[in-house]
């Protein structure tokens, strides 16, 4: 269960065996079903997520309609981020777009590791650090790349995720309708 966990951890900072105990401790296993809200736009997120298995969508509702922020995938931390850390009420809503298994901590238990773990304090940073890079690649790639590349970088990056999130879901996340995706589709596959 804390297999993936470790490994993605380890790429970031190094952990004595008893500070991997300590952190295992911290981490609740939670399995939810598909559709589940994790954090609700609104509410205050008062969990984050590290994602064993399954998939986990973050949106944001315009005009009832909903915008897909970012698709967390197995081997990350998910998260409202800036409801988390505000622990004030968010904009985004989190769900499961898969069953899911999930290592889950509360607000409260990583202030405490961060009080007693000074390299959780480092995990932290670095895992913020990767958040601010992707946003600024997909801020970047909305700005600079047209939908086509935007596409043909996602395919590239993620082509999995076209067999197990829905089209329109990609399409919110690309910033293109479906239609438009579906075009794009059948003139690459030509």
């Amino acid at each position: 269960m804390f297999s993936g966990f470790h490994q993605y951890i380890s790429q970031v900072v190094s952990f004595t065996d008893k500070e991997k105990e300590q952190l295992e401790s911290a981490f609740s296993f939670r399995q939810v079903p598909k559709k589940f809200k994790l954090a609700e736009e609104g509410k205050v997120a008062r969990e984050l997520f590290f994602i064993v298995r399954g998939l986990v969508r973050l949106y944001y509702t315009k005009d009832g309609q909903e915008i897909t922020g970012f698709i967390f995938r197995e081997n990350l931390f998910a998260a409202g981020y800036d409801s988390f850390l505000r622990q004030a009420s968010g904009i985004q809503t989190l769900e499961t777009m898969e069953d899911c298994d999930l290592l889950v901590i509360s607000y409260q238990q990583m202030q405490d590791l961060y009080a007693t773990m000074p390299r959780m304090q480092e995990l932290g940073r670095k895992i913020a650090e990767q958040r601010f890079i992707n946003a600024q690649m997909i801020l970047s790639s909305f700005v600079l790349d047209t939908p086509e590349e935007r596409y043909r970088r996602f395919e590239a990056q993620h082509g999995d995720l076209l067999l197990r999130v829905p089209h329109h879901m990609i399409a919110s996340f690309l910033g293109m309708t479906p239609v438009s995706m579906s075009r794009i589709r059948k003139r690459l596959a030509k």
